[in-house]
């Protein structure tokens, strides 16, 4: 798009697989300031005395505790974090907010009740509100005074989110709307006072309004029987003749679309940095559990299979938290800059637009890395772990909703190479050039075993390759199903996946590099590091391998499945002994926070 200004190669979304990034260019945990640790520090204590000391009075939702627990954070500043100072928020930037994000997701359900409110419940009026709109909502908001909830989902729309047939039309006098309709699974909604309702003006035209539980013709279903995420409230929101005043419509008629996909983009960054919280929560259970469980005379945390489990939970969550430091802070420099996508209506900034991709991947993949992480807890913890009594099957139950919310983990799937697809029709990232240069440069690649280094620079060699095929493979693909690509969903799955393992593998990479480039290869992030690409390696082989096979056949399979060998060419490492090495520390120390500090 010619109007928008050059950015620097690694700020440019998705562009991660067309160049390699320099490591001092990425954020890590390690660069955090000491106000944002103390952030991040206020949470936690916050959570250690005032939430989870209560946690079965919240699973049974006692009466006004979560409502209070809800104003006491938003009374430290933990619910207004990126709200503007004018609005009494306290206008930090999204990287800030990862640590309180993370530290509140600790109990998922009221991880729910801050993060809908903070996140998709805030964001639109943020973001899309008129000054007068913000005037009258957003103090209220970023304080805890008043709790939000977005309203988009129905009953049969599923993952189609705009097939809606909740409608609007506009008073005879002309100064109010009238919503009919019924929203489906709404999550805060018992205690909301604010709601952002998607419908479709005079049936056709999506469009949203902020609509106040008080007004008249707003009524609320029974709460839903959950499977986990007890602590929050999700009801349905039923709208009988609404009256929404004529300047509660936010935006534009006919513009709801653009603001809820926006705003859906923000909260699958949210919800993933927010699985990596609870995933290192669940984490730090399994290993006191391990530590404390005698078996045959020894601690079962002495044992080469839990050891292996430990190691993998926590080589998943270091690179699912490397990728979303990096992501956070690459949408925080291109906020900086002010420049909107002032050719969308409504203007929006390009820095929240710019890495939807990565979004994406960040909500997938942390979302399954904490139900690997809780499921891995669950099963060191034996029968003990089945039962109420143990953290465990609570975290089990409430990780289970997360590759459902903000579009299923499916829909994101189809996102990411399709968002690819369109922006290289568009004009915006060059995609078809990309895949030439690849399908060219082929035969003068040199195999893995040529490079010369140490094992993290061979690491980085293979990821290199590995960029080169997922542009190969999605090149081979585009080639047979042209514009219906699309339709071959289980193909552009599998280019999904291999664009995320590069994506968290390479985020891993840039940190250790970065934190200790004198001594990466006697750090425990360098073990971390290399357990995860090692896993990889056979994962991006195995999903190029199904896409092709699911696009052509007979020699020209052979053929490019020869090409996958040679891009892919990696000796696996010792796997036992870096989980080992891996579970070890993490048991001297007790928790993931504490091993990567000791790095």
């Amino acid at each position: 798009m010619s109007d928008l200004k050059p950015l620097p190669a690694h700020l440019i979304g998705g562009n991660f697989l067309l160049t390699e990034t320099a490591p001092d260019l990425v954020f890590t945990p390690e660069d955090l300031s000491s106000e944002q640790r103390l952030m991040a520090q206020t949470a936690e204590k916050f959570m250690d005395k005032e939430v989870m000391p209560n946690v079965e009075a919240l699973e049974h939702q006692q009466e006004g505790l979560t409502p209070k627990l809800f104003r006491q954070a938003g009374e430290l500043g933990l619910l207004g974090m990126g709200v503007p100072a004018e609005y009494d928020g306290l206008g930090l930037d999204k990287t800030s907010a990862v640590g309180v994000e993370e530290q509140l997701t600790r109990l998922g359900g009221f991880g729910v009740t801050c993060g809908a409110h903070c996140g998709i419940g805030t964001q639109p009026l943020l973001y899309f509100g008129t000054e007068a709109q913000k005037q009258k909502y957003l103090s209220k908001l970023a304080t805890g005074e008043w709790m939000a909830a977005y309203a988009l989902s129905e009953a049969g729309s599923g993952s189609d989110a705009l097939g809606l047939r909740t409608k609007a039309t506009l008073s005879a006098d002309g100064k109010h709307y009238l919503l009919n309709g019924t929203k489906m699974w709404i999550s805060n909604s018992a205690w909301a006072n604010l709601f952002t309702v998607f419908t479709k003006v005079d049936g056709q035209h999506t469009t949203a309004f902020l609509v106040e539980r008080t007004f008249p013709g707003v009524s609320l279903g029974k709460e839903e029987h959950k499977l986990g995420i007890k602590t929050s409230s999700t009801r349905r929101v039923i709208l009988e003749d609404a009256q929404v005043p004529v300047e509660n419509l936010l935006g534009e008629v006919g513009k709801g679309a653009y603001i809820a996909f926006n705003i859906l983009n923000l909260g699958r960054f949210k919800l993933g940095a927010g699985a990596i919280g609870a995933a290192k929560e669940s984490l730090k259970i399994a290993i006191r559990y391990a530590l404390e469980r005698q078996q045959f005379g020894r601690p079962i945390a002495a044992f080469g299979l839990i050891q292996q489990k430990l190691a993998d939970m926590t080589t998943r969550i270091f690179a699912g938290e490397s990728a979303v430091y990096r992501t956070a802070a690459m949408m925080d420099a291109v906020c900086e800059t002010g420049e909107l996508m002032d050719s969308m209506n409504p203007p929006f900034l390009r820095g929240l637009d710019e890495f939807a991709l990565e979004c994406s991947i960040i909500k997938v993949a942390c979302s399954e890395i904490l139900d690997a992480v809780a499921d891995e807890s669950l099963q060191i913890h034996g029968g003990y772990g089945y039962t109420e009594e143990f953290p465990a099957a609570r975290i089990y139950r409430d990780s289970r909703i997360n590759r459902i919310f903000e579009g299923t983990n499916e829909i994101n799937r189809l996102f990411i190479p399709g968002l690819l697809l369109r922006r290289a029709q568009r004009g915006r990232f060059p995609l078809g050039p990309a895949i030439a240069k690849v399908s060219k440069d082929l035969l003068d690649m040199s195999p893995l075993d040529e490079v010369s280094g140490d094992q993290l620079a061979v690491a980085q060699a293979l990821l290199v390759n590995a960029k080169k095929l997922s542009l190969f493979v999605s090149g081979v693909a585009y080639q047979k199903f042209g514009e219906k690509l699309g339709e071959e969903q289980e193909v552009v799955a599998h280019l999904s996946d291999m664009m995320s393992d590069v994506y968290l593998a390479e985020s891993a990479l840039l940190r250790t590099r970065k934190v200790r480039p004198a001594k990466a290869n006697s750090s425990i992030m360098t073990d971390l590091t290399l357990a995860f690409i090692n896993d990889a390696a056979g994962r991006l082989e195995r999903q190029a391998r199904q896409a092709l096979a699911a696009t052509v056949q007979g020699d020209e399979l052979r053929a490019q499945l020869g090409i996958v060998r040679r891009l892919l060419r990696w000796s696996p490492l010792n796997g036992v002994a870096l989980r080992r090495r891996i579970a070890k520390r993490l048991c001297d120390v007790g928790s993931f926070p504490a091993l990567v500090a000791g790095h």
